[in-house]
C-alpha cells in the first residue's frame, strides 16, 4: 500500500515539474498580450491618425517591437553591453542555456559543497591551475550545480578535483533521485579518476563514506 502511494505521489509530482513552468510561460504571454494592443495604440497614436489605427493594429506592432529587440540583442553587441551592468545585466546573459538533454549526457557526480555538505552536480570540464609558470598541486573541476526541481537553472561552482567523486550511476538515475528521491538508485557507484591509483582512490572514498 505504501508503495503504491508513492508510486501515485511520483507521477503527480512528475506532472506538476511538468505544468508549472508551463502555467507560468502562459500566464505572462497572456498578461503581455491583452494589455498589447492598448499599448501598441498608444504608441502608434503619437504619428498615426486615429482613423488608421484599425483593430489589431496595435498587437501586431507590439510583436514587432519584441521580434525586433530580439535580433538586437542577439545580432549585435547591445546584448553584451546590457549583460555587464550590475544585477540589470543577469537578465541579458549570452551564455547557452542549460536542458535535461545536455544533462542526459554529462558525468554525474558527488562534490564537497563544504567539509560536511556533499552534493550532487554534473561536471562540466577540468581546468589546469599555474602558479609563476609552474604546475598546482590540485587541478580545478567546473562542477554544475543544479537547482530542485528546475533542474535546469542551476550554478557553475570550482571545486578542487580530490573533492569531486565521479559516479557509475546514469544522468537519469541522478535525474530522479534528485525530484526529492521519489525514484532512487540501489547504490552509489563511484568512480575513480583516470590517474588515479587503486590506493589513492580508496583513501579519497572515505571522505564519501568509503572505509
Amino acid at each position: 500500500m505504501k508503495g503504491l502511494f508513492k508510486k501515485q505521489l511520483t507521477f503527480f509530482l512528475y506532472g506538476f515539474v511538468f505544468w508549472l513552468p508551463v502555467i507560468l510561460v502562459v500566464y505572462v504571454a497572456a498578461l503581455l498580450f491583452s494589455n498589447a494592443e492598448k499599448a501598441g495604440r498608444t504608441i502608434l497614436g503619437v504619428v498615426v491618425p486615429d482613423q488608421f489605427l484599425y483593430t489589431g493594429l496595435g498587437f501586431v506592432f507590439c510583436i514587432l517591437i519584441v521580434y525586433l529587440s530580439g535580433m538586437l540583442l542577439k545580432l549585435s553587441k547591445v546584448g553584451k553591453i546590457l549583460s555587464k551592468i550590475p544585477f540589470i545585466g543577469l537578465f541579458f546573459g549570452q551564455g547557452e542555456i542549460m536542458t535535461i538533454g545536455k544533462l542526459s549526457h554529462m558525468q554525474a557526480c558527488l562534490f564537497l559543497y563544504s567539509p560536511t555538505c556533499i552534493s550532487y552536480g554534473w561536471i562540466l570540464s577540468e581546468e589546469k591551475v599555474t602558479l609563476s609558470g609552474n604546475a598546482g598541486k590540485f587541478p580545478i573541476v567546473n562542477v554544475y550545480f543544479p537547482n530542485v526541481p528546475t533542474l535546469v537553472t542551476g550554478q557553475v561552482l570550482a571545486a578542487r578535483k580530490e573533492t569531486v567523486m565521479k559516479l557509475a550511476n546514469t544522468s537519469s538515475e541522478i535525474t530522479n533521485l534528485l525530484l526529492y528521491a521519489f525514484r532512487s538508485p540501489a547504490a552509489l557507484k563511484f568512480l575513480p579518476w583516470e590517474e588515479e591509483s587503486p590506493e589513492e582512490f580508496q583513501k579519497r572514498s572515505e571522505i564519501f563514506g568509503l572505509k
